[in-house]
């Protein structure tokens, strides 16, 4: 049902009236958003392409494109916890990044990157279940993730940040930039809200539309 509600946003201009858009900024549990790398202007951004090296699990990138339906993502609650539609994402909450439309966390593990040789992250698990490499912590200096804020994503069980190396991949995915894991918050590791579907607060009982 979820996947039928986006692809009926995908396919007209609006789902809702524009004034429901500033009834609330706050990034919460359910919500389906574009994660944007502030310092590099691509959304993170995920397909069923497997790296060639390392895990060999299924590749995240970083792409430039708005348009791309593949850089969906869902914020679900941590492992065997569950988080109410709707509910806030407070800053050091724990959350998992599901792939809309493979249904695979963001999941990072020791296992090095195929160009610049950082940790690297994949998209991991089946039908939304994983491990406990899929969880990221949110850092952000609000008390609540905030839509229009940069915040990293440091991930639990390594303690890298969720980032960009800027380096770039050839074919059969030309352009698209590698995303990794690093020890430091440094230049590539900021990120903000693109566009999505953001489920409000519950005293709302609402959803509003950026423009996916």
């Amino acid at each position: 049902m979820l996947n039928l509600l986006v692809l009926t946003c995908l396919s007209i201009i609006s789902c809702l009236p524009s004034y429901q858009a500033t009834q609330t900024n706050v990034v919460t549990c359910g919500s389906i958003l574009k994660l944007l790398n502030s310092d590099y202007n691509f959304r993170l951004h995920s397909h069923d392409v497997k790296y060639g090296s390392g895990s060999g699990q299924q590749s995240v990138t970083g792409v430039e494109q708005k348009e791309d339906v593949n850089s969906h993502w869902v914020i679900k609650a941590q492992t065997n916890e569950l988080c109410e539609r709707g509910e806030p994402i407070a800053c050091g909450n724990t959350i998992r990044l599901e792939h809309l439309s493979t249904k695979k966390n963001l999941h990072s593990h020791h296992f090095s990157s195929p160009l610049s040789g950082e940790q690297e992250v994949s998209a991991y698990g089946t039908d939304g279940l994983g491990d406990t490499g899929d969880h990221w912590e949110v850092v952000c200096s609000n008390e609540k993730w905030m839509r229009d804020a940069h915040v990293r994503l440091r991930h639990i069980d390594t303690g890298m940040y969720l980032g960009m190396s800027g380096r770039s991949y050839g074919r059969p995915i030309s352009g698209q930039m590698e995303i990794v894991g690093v020890h430091n918050p440094r230049h590539g590791t900021r990120w903000t809200t693109a566009e999505g579907l953001f489920i409000v607060p519950k005293d709302q009982d609402q959803l509003t539309h950026d423009e996916l």
